[in-house]
């Protein structure tokens, strides 16, 4: 029940088949003990979690991971085409090696590796 610094990295696909460590999302996010979201927390703390869209070494865009009404969670960006929704978050284990799957703006699911998880220090 601690924030994570969580590094998400472009996956294999077709125009990348070796992946792409430019591409991705640096996310801070509070975990349980099992690496899941810990969306009680995130509930009661939204204001901790922080999404930052990069490529390469510029950064395009920072927000907030929120939860929609329906209870999908949302990388919610700056800019009306730039959030990217979470398939089956609350499943997914944010741990070295893992898969997660994000939903582009215009629907485009895209796969990203879990590189880095680790517990931020706390104060």
């Amino acid at each position: 029940m601690a924030l994570h610094h969580i590094r998400l990295e472009l996956a294999r696909e077709p125009d990348h088949p070796h992946g792409n460590a430019d591409d991705g999302y640096d996310l801070v996010l509070t975990l349980d003990k099992d690496a899941r979201l810990d969306a009680a927390a995130i509930a009661a703390a939204p204001e901790n979690t922080r999404v930052r869209r990069f490529k390469g070494t510029q950064t395009l865009a920072v927000g907030q991971l929120t939860r929609a009404e329906d209870g999908r969670w949302v990388l919610d960006l700056p800019g009306e085409d730039t959030d990217a929704e979470g398939f089956r978050l609350d499943d997914e284990q944010f741990v070295v090696g893992e898969y997660v799957s994000l939903a582009q703006p215009g629907g485009d699911m895209r796969a990203y590796r879990v590189t880095l998880a680790q517990p931020l220090p706390t104060a």
